[in-house]
């Protein structure tokens, strides 16, 4: 059975947050991701994070500085979450809202479990919603999953081939490669990717 559109709603997640069913929550900052902010140089860049759950990726950006940085996320307990771990982190930048609601100007945005997350019918959508977000020359920039995209999920799945052509005419592919440093579940199966908008 495919879950639909209306079945991935804030009433969905917040379910999976309240029953602890959150097995894409790896307690940390994935290494991918890691070292990719750790090479970038200007601490005052606009990062956003969307479908950020538990904001692991934030929590490390904050902690080297990138002050602009903000998670939007469907469910209230993830972002709850997130302030229970930053107490003196200003609430704007915890925005519960619908992705797709979303506005504003960001220089990079950090793609994490968030795209496998959606209704594969809405991944034009948000590769639309990713261009109006961000800057011009703004980078998309993250991890996607590699494996057959499946009738049942989240999370959905997808190919390097897939994504070059969803993207590929609003953005430059800078890189789409399989990750090295995957943790251990997600070998072979994460593909890290730097895409900038044109």
């Amino acid at each position: 059975m495919k879950l639909t559109t209306m079945k991935l709603n804030s009433d969905y997640w917040e379910e999976r947050y309240q029953n602890n069913e959150t097995g894409w929550n790896v307690g940390e900052i994935t290494l991918p991701l890691k070292e990719y902010i750790d090479q970038i140089n200007d601490k005052a860049i606009r990062i956003l994070i969307p479908g950020a759950g538990n904001g692991y990726e934030l929590e490390y950006l904050i902690q080297k500085g990138f002050e602009n940085s903000y998670v939007v996320d469907f469910a209230t307990t993830p972002l709850e979450n997130i302030q229970k771990r930053l107490p003196n982190l200003d609430r704007g930048h915890l925005i519960q809202s619908d992705f797709f609601d979303l506005e504003g100007q960001y220089d990079l945005i950090l793609e994490q479990t968030f795209f496998c997350a959606i209704d594969p019918e809405l991944r034009k959508s948000y590769v639309q919603k990713i261009k109006s977000l961000l800057k011009p020359t703004g980078k998309l920039a993250g991890l996607l999953f590699q494996f057959p995209l499946t009738e049942v999920g989240p999370p959905f799945g997808g190919s390097i081939e897939e994504y070059k052509n969803l993207f590929k005419n609003d953005f430059t592919i800078k890189t789409i490669e399989t990750a090295y440093n995957s943790i251990k579940p997600r070998k072979e199966n994460e593909l890290f990717f730097i895409f900038e908008k044109k």
